[in-house]
């Protein structure tokens, strides 16, 4: 009771704004909710970015171009409109509260082929992680309260720090995709005694290039995770 009463005086005094069309009522209102357009179906190979097959399957085919099979990456929703306005509140303007309506979106992937047989299969879940400079600016890691959104949803457990970020890097706004693959190298590091044997879905808000997917999903691969896949919440509307 004394908690619905806090939200009831919070609501009062702070009443709800629509990340999206910015309206009262609301932290995503219905009509922008349903602008959001989903991302289209490309499966690409989580190793080299390239499209893979549209018959890739939960265990992962041969990619064509590299010849691994890692698994695939994909995106929930396209980067525009009330979806790229409530993502950047998400994350620059500390919305916390709008996690639980975007992690919808991803959890609507899981209806779809190849992800339902995908969430049938992997372990658990691991949010594509901050380096700990940027998380004590920011106050918490965006990717993570995806995750948590996502996992209570699908009920599927998080290991929060199945991999870590060591190294800060610069921002990968306007970087090319050479120069983001850089950006990433090396900065990352995970604990093979969490992560060996498990099939892990890495979660992210903004998928561009993949580069930091693929990263993060080498050095799990490199560490003992039998199977790495990889979703985000957006992805710009001219992939790669």
């Amino acid at each position: 009771m004394l908690q619905s009463l806090s939200s009831y005086l919070l609501d009062l005094v702070f009443p709800p704004r629509c990340a999206g069309c910015l309206r009262f009522g609301h932290w995503f209102c219905d009509a922008c909710a349903q602008a959001v357009l989903p991302a289209p179906g490309r499966p690409e190979c989580l190793q080299c970015g390239e499209e893979l097959p549209e018959a890739v399957n939960a265990g992962g085919v041969p990619c064509p171009a590299c010849g691994e099979s890692w698994g695939w990456v994909g995106a929930a929703a396209l980067h525009e409109g009330p979806m790229q306005q409530a993502i950047h509140a998400f994350k620059y303007e500390g919305r916390v509260e709008l996690a639980p309506n975007l992690a919808r979106y991803l959890y609507a992937v899981a209806a779809e082929t190849p992800w339902t047989a995908i969430f049938r299969q992997f372990d658990a879940m691991a949010p594509v992680p901050l380096h700990s400079d940027r998380f004590r600016e920011r106050g918490y890691n965006q990717a993570e309260l995806l995750t948590r959104s996502l996992a209570s949803r699908a009920d599927k457990p998080v290991l929060r720090e199945a991999i870590l970020r060591t190294e800060a890097t610069r921002s990968q706004v306007g970087l090319t995709r050479a120069e983001r693959a850089d950006n990433v190298s090396g900065k990352f590091r995970a604990d093979s005694q969490t992560v060996s044997g498990l099939a892990l879905l890495l979660v992210d808000d903004v998928l561009t290039t993949g580069a930091t997917m693929r990263e993060c999903a080498a050095v799990l691969r490199s560490q003992g995770a039998a199977a790495v896949f990889g979703l985000a919440l957006a992805r710009p509307t001219m992939g790669p």
